[in-house]
């Protein structure tokens, strides 16, 4: 369909973007022979590795990337948020962004919007092109719209995401066979709106290749019995993005990018566990499961991934640590979790950020009081049943990483250096000519 059947009135400039997800640039930089397409797309375009978000955790980083703004602008914060003023917690979707995506200021400037599984934006929104919602949606019958491209999507067999279930078994076979389905049938359906050609942004993620990552990543790094099977899934998704390249037409620009960066995991950490052993959190008693169940003498509580919240009177329901005292306390906690360390004996926090210095806005209001941004190796976890121990391990052996995301761009004037997520959405709206305020966004363009 050429420029006359499509009818958009402007020559304007349009950008493909391909998400995957939790893909670090190191994998692809230190194997060019096994991904020729992602050489070739570094060497003729721009490309190196950004730094993700606090915390760098999906739930968050994709909300940010796709608006350009922190999470005290977003109003989320995690895969599991605390509602004002009260303990109930909920599963962040896409009705509870609070900032202007990028697909929105597309449309309000008169171009079209393709929207393919991007995480967090469940229920679909019915003001763009098409869309289908990525990791949270229940199914396509209730992810896809308009119902013409819902039924598309069925007879294509799409699927929202891989059964990461398979991934606890000690044969990752079924496992790894269900990832390759899923990701040619997430490609198939970018194929098939691609070569449409009546979009001018076309935003689409690859979301098996963080669930690859959580189960397989240290076959990769330390050579288990897994790492063949990894790299030719990657060899895949190098094969499918370079059939996307080579098939977009001259006013396209492809943009490539990861919302954080992925390592081995030696070592889950249960927050509340720790939290619970040096006396900042106790229970009401013995049957606790959520954070409601915490008890008044609470000094402190987590949230995944590596969230931390002071008991603060006047702000939580059940307060105990008085705001003359916020800052003590805080500081407090700060230096324990600063100290913490392994049963290897290295440190478990890389640092750990204060709010003030991670989140502004106009939703900062339920903003962590500090979150760790762990070292390699370390996976936070912040449940409230009760594990008994704080170091453990499960069936995953990879976990997100706040460095080393990916970015590459099909412009050899895009600069990619001291680079973080924030910078992709006005980087998107310079390469289409889409207007913005820059005071509006906490990132820059990367264009020379």
């Amino acid at each position: 369909m050429g420029l006359f059947d499509r009818l958009r009135g402007e020559d304007h400039p349009r950008v493909a973007f391909i998400g995957i997800d939790g893909v670090p640039f190191s994998l692809l930089d230190d194997n060019p022979e096994r991904f020729p397409n992602f050489a070739a797309l570094a060497k003729e375009g721009s490309a190196g590795p950004i730094e993700s978000i606090v915390p760098p955790e999906s739930s968050a980083c994709w909300p940010a990337l796709t608006t350009g703004v922190n999470p005290g602008e977003t109003g989320v914060y995690g895969f599991q948020d605390r509602e004002n003023g009260s303990y109930d917690t909920y599963v962040p979707m896409g009705r509870d962004v609070q900032a202007t995506r990028l697909w929105d200021r597309v449309t309000e400037a008169g171009r079209e919007a393709s929207i393919l599984n991007v995480p967090v934006t469940f229920p679909p929104q019915r003001n763009v092109q098409r869309m289908v919602s990525g990791f949270l949606s229940p199914g396509v019958d209730k992810a896809a719209t308009p119902d013409e491209f819902r039924d598309e999507l069925d007879g294509l067999g799409y699927r929202i995401d891989v059964n990461a279930k398979l991934g606890h078994d000690d044969d990752k076979t079924e496992f790894v066979e269900d990832a390759n389905e899923t990701l040619d049938r997430r490609y198939e359906a970018f194929q098939n709106v691609l070569e449409r050609d009546d979009w001018d942004l076309f935003f689409g993620v690859f979301m098996t290749t963080d669930r690859v990552n959580h189960f397989l990543f240290k076959d990769y790094e330390e050579d288990g019995q897994n790492k063949e099977a990894f790299l030719e899934f990657y060899e895949r998704v190098d094969e499918y993005v370079g059939e996307i390249r080579a098939s977009l037409p001259d006013d396209v620009t492809l943009v490539v990018a990861s919302d954080h960066g992925f390592t081995s995991l030696d070592y889950e950490v249960h927050c509340n566990a720790w939290l619970e052993e040096q006396g900042w959190l106790s229970y009401e008693d013995d049957d606790h499961e959520e954070l409601g169940d915490i008890d008044d003498d609470t000094r402190a509580y987590s949230l995944i991934p590596g969230r931390f919240y002071i008991n603060l009177e006047g702000r939580e329901p059940r307060g105990s640590v008085p705001k003359d005292e916020y800052e003590e306390t805080r500081a407090e906690l700060k230096a324990e979790l600063e100290a913490l360390e392994g049963p290897n004996g290295r440190k478990v926090a890389d640092r750990v950020v204060e709010k003030e210095a991670a989140f502004r806005g106009d939703h900062d209001d339920i903003a962590p009081d500090l979150v760790v941004v762990p070292n390699h190796g370390f996976d936070l976890k912040s449940g409230f049943k009760g594990d008994k121990d704080v170091f453990g391990t499960g069936p995953r052996n990879g976990m997100h990483s706040f460095d080393n995301a990916t970015l590459f761009v099909d412009d050899p004037d895009a600069e990619i250096e001291n680079v973080d997520l924030y910078d992709i959405a006005p980087t998107i709206l310079d390469l289409m000519d889409v207007e913005y305020a820059r005071a509006e966004l906490d990132g820059a363009s990367l264009l020379k």
